[in-house]
């Protein structure tokens, strides 16, 4: 095989053409899972040493995977799967990257042109299964370019509000030869835009402002320097929603915490007594506004955003973050916070300072913070499923730099964690990851444990076992009078590691925590630390 690795492929047909395009567009790794459509796409990928492909052992976990890999690299992330079942696996993986604008291309086979009439095997019409969770989708025909289809696909994907774009493949359309033609392209429009007004209008609120509180998201995650700055020259206090943890760092004593139905104590109370929210990406999703109709008791607010919120906010700018920032800094005002509003902040923060040591019972709190603490001079980058698990670290582990932190937030959708902890190694080789999870998510998509074994991926993976679905045990106990049906009876997560011919270690008490995480992060390749906790405890 050796002989025959190029830097281009050796047919002259459409699939050729594609991987040329991918090559060109510099795509370094795809996730996927073969079958029959796409085996032209597979035997030109065959030729070339500029992808790897990286064989998942089921479609979602592709999605997952490509989604950690464009989260923590800021580029487009890739997938290829087949037509049929292999396409509808996929859908709740797109669901995901729709909802958290992660911007990527889904590259999908599907049956023949020749054959659309009658029962076709492995038919499924994907453009109408998607059209409400991708950015764009294309069924390519004939008459399309299938160079200028992909090279557009990539500019939608991470243009704007970024998110997934599909386009599907007829089978005979990729074995046939591949015929340069002229097509419109959509134009990536970069004119920079004059935000003066909008700046000035900012400037004459936070003037007026006695209380102002900076709010960060998600879709502010390139602008994490211009932030910083901006809370340095202003003394502002700052919190984030669940997507913007990271963005500003963590232990500096101005940012409060997450906001929400499950944020911190300090960050909500801080942010009910504000008199202006100035809001950097956020969405203002039910999550994070407790599903109150207006955010903040007596707060204006404005909302710098791609997307409209509210008509009833102060000031809306429609404007990437990033983009208004380096503006806004070129022009800001010479505000400092006033002393009797940080001294209020500061008297917030200590009313709610608890001692995570107070217990003899394993938590989830005590193991973050634990985990935090030890791994932080490896700076790692974090990632989480969905449940208990994913809003105790959000509280208990300290991140001091975007992109560190990465888990499915508008969906909240279980088994993200490990493929996408797989797809975060591909994109960062030298970087600690860490795969938080819970013993629910975990067997969501355990079998991935295979391409971990296969690629040899040294992720980190933390159950924390409570041998329930914790996050939804906790809403039945307090609204349902305590009934619930999310008691586990789990595997020995241990002996399936071993299975998959991985290390494994559990852990039962306080005093084995920092050992078996030090023997986790000393091997090499993939390891489990499986932490019995409370089975009880709440957020």
């Amino acid at each position: 095989m050796d002989t025959l690795v190029q830097n281009k492929t050796q047919t002259n047909t459409v699939a050729g053409a594609l991987v040329n395009t991918l090559i060109s567009q510099g795509v370094d790794s795809i996730f996927g899972y073969p079958g029959a459509a796409v085996l032209s796409i597979y035997n030109e990928l065959s030729y070339t040493n500029k992808i790897t492909h990286y064989l998942v052992r089921h479609e979602q976990a592709a999605i997952h995977a490509a989604e950690g890999y464009a989260r923590t690299s800021g580029k487009v992330g890739v997938v290829l799967v087949t037509s049929g079942p292999g396409f509808t696996n996929t859908i709740t993986g797109i669901s995901n990257a729709y909802t958290d604008s992660t911007p990527l291309v889904v590259l999908a086979g599907d049956v023949p042109t020749t054959s659309k009439k009658g029962k076709i095997f492995q038919q499924v019409d994907i453009a109408s299964m998607t059209e409400s969770c991708a950015k764009k989708v294309y069924t390519v025909s004939k008459k399309d370019d299938i160079s200028q289809i992909i090279e557009e696909a990539f500019t939608i994907a991470d243009t704007g509000v970024k998110g997934p774009v599909v386009v599907a493949l007829p089978r005979d359309i990729l074995e046939s030869e591949y015929q340069s033609k002229t097509i419109n392209i959509v134009e990536n429009d970069v004119k920079t835009k004059d935000y003066s007004k909008a700046i000035e209008k900012l400037n004459k609120l936070l003037s007026e402002s006695k209380k102002p509180l900076i709010l960060v998201g998600g879709g502010a995650t390139n602008a994490s320097k211009e932030i910083t700055e901006l809370v340095r020259n202003c003394n502002l206090p700052l919190v984030s929603t669940l997507m913007g943890i990271g963005i500003y760092p963590s232990e500096n004593e101005l940012y409060m915490g997450m906001i929400g139905i499950n944020g911190a104590h300090t960050a909500n109370a801080v942010l009910n007594n504000c008199d202006l929210l100035i809001s950097f990406g956020a969405a203002f999703s039910d999550r994070s506004t407790c599903k109150r109709a207006k955010l903040g008791t007596n707060a204006k607010i404005v909302s710098v955003n791609l997307n409209l919120i509210s008509d009833d906010f102060e000031l809306q700018i429609k404007a990437d973050v990033k983009e208004f920032l380096e503006q806004y800094l070129d022009k800001k005002s010479s505000y400092q916070s006033e002393v009797d509003w940080l001294n209020q902040i500061k008297a917030i923060k200590e009313e709610f300072v608890t001692d995570e040591n107070c217990t003899k019972c394993l938590h989830s709190s005590y193991v973050l913070a634990t985990l935090s603490e030890y791994t932080r001079k490896y700076e790692p980058i974090v990632v989480t499923d969905v449940g208990q698990h994913q809003m105790l670290t959000a509280q208990f582990y300290n991140f001091n730099k975007p992109r560190k932190f990465i888990t499915s937030g508008g969906l909240g959708t279980m088994g993200f964690g490990l493929p996408a902890a797989i797809g975060a190694h591909i994109a960062n080789p030298d970087n600690l990851i860490l795969n938080i999870t819970g013993d629910g998510s975990f067997q969501m998509n355990l079998q991935e444990l295979a391409t971990c074994r296969e690629h040899n991926i040294p992720v980190k993976i933390i159950i924390m076992n409570n041998g329930y679905l914790g996050m939804v045990r906790q809403m039945q106990e307090k609204i349902y009078n305590n009934r619930y049906q999310v008691e586990m009876t789990n595997p020995d997560f241990v002996k399936i590691a071993e299975a998959y011919d991985l290390f494994a270690i559990r852990v039962t008490g306080k005093n084995e925590l920092i050992p078996a995480i030090n023997k986790a992060i000393e091997h090499k390749g993939t390891a489990i630390v499986d932490i019995m906790i409370d089975s009880f405890e709440e957020i």
